[in-house]
């Protein structure tokens, strides 16, 4: 479930920032399309055992989420802070959240 403001998604409880929603639709898919196979690079790493192949996907990974918004510098520009992967009770949407029902989420 995404925030009121868009800037985060919400997965049991937790807060995770979104992708920016001012990317171009193209270069989004364009990132995503990346995110994933780095996921997979990931998963086939680690079921390899390489480590290094595994660092160098997880790198993969963080690069795909910094240029999708997710992670970095924050893409909203009016300084609030950046609440990710915090329980959202102890949030500013707590009480958005609350409203919304435990089955929300």
């Amino acid at each position: 479930m995404l925030t009121p403001d868009g800037r985060y998604i919400v997965v049991r409880g937790r807060l995770w920032r979104a992708a920016d929603p001012h990317l171009d639709p193209e270069q989004r898919q364009t990132l995503v399309d990346a995110l994933m196979a780095a996921r997979r690079g990931v998963r086939a790493a680690l079921a390899g055992g390489d480590g290094e192949a595994l660092r160098a996907a997880r790198a993969d990974v963080h690069a795909a989420k910094v240029a999708l918004g997710e992670r970095g510098e924050v893409w909203w520009t009016d300084g609030a802070p950046d609440l990710n992967r915090r329980r959202i009770e102890n949030t500013p949407y707590a009480a958005w959240w609350s409203l919304r029902g435990a089955s929300a989420d």
